[in-house]
């Protein structure tokens, strides 16, 4: 049933509060909701302590939890529709493209050195300029994003629970990239290099 190192659900909390809030964090972005949906993982947990089989870690299996729950959220918030955006595309979406394009079609501008892929995603800096490109973008797309590219779920997932098309899908994924590399050339590109 259990591990060693599981402890008891009395010092989950201490154990792990921390590491599960920061998961959540990151992905919501909200920090009274990453604070609710790790009090529903320990709620969670604790009722299905018993199922614990102790083939992971217990911080392995609490972030497990936890992912469900974000999803779930995720799922939640995006089927959730102001009738102001009822309209297909995002406020703003229009803007990202044509702002990326010249009038020929082509890029706008030429593409920014970033360095390093591998050396970027080490850096702290990089995460909290990518944490402000995606505050930047529209609700609605910055999440289908995080559930896409983050999370990793899969298109037809995505699509099925959240009723869209798939071309809806990547039309909105495609305009969350533009506005991100429009970003993080503005705001990391030029600092990558320093």
């Amino acid at each position: 049933m259990m591990d060693g190192d599981a402890g008891t659900p009395d010092t989950w909390v201490d154990d792990h509060g921390n590491a599960l809030f920061s998961y959540a964090l990151v992905r919501l972005r909200d920090k009274h909701q990453a604070e609710e949906l790790v009090q529903e993982t320990f709620l969670a947990a604790l009722q299905s302590y018993e199922r614990f089989s102790g083939r992971s870690s217990l911080r392995t299996w609490l972030i497990g939890i936890l992912k469900h729950k974000i999803l779930d959220q995720f799922r939640r918030d995006l089927r959730e529709v102001a009738l102001d955006d009822l309209h297909e595309t995002e406020p703003g979406s229009d803007d990202i493209v044509d702002a990326s394009f010249a009038s020929d079609g082509h890029w706008g501008s030429s593409l920014a050195d970033w360095g390093s892929p591998e050396q970027a995603l080490e850096n702290r800096q990089f995460w909290q300029i990518l944490q402000d490109c995606l505050d930047r973008l529209p609700k609605r797309m910055a999440r289908l994003f995080v559930l896409r590219e983050v999370m990793e779920e899969g298109t037809e997932e995505i699509c099925k629970d959240l009723a869209m098309t798939p071309t809806n899908l990547w039309t909105t994924l495609y305009r969350a990239r533009l506005g991100l590399r429009r970003c993080l050339d503005k705001n990391w590109a030029g600092t990558a290099l320093r």
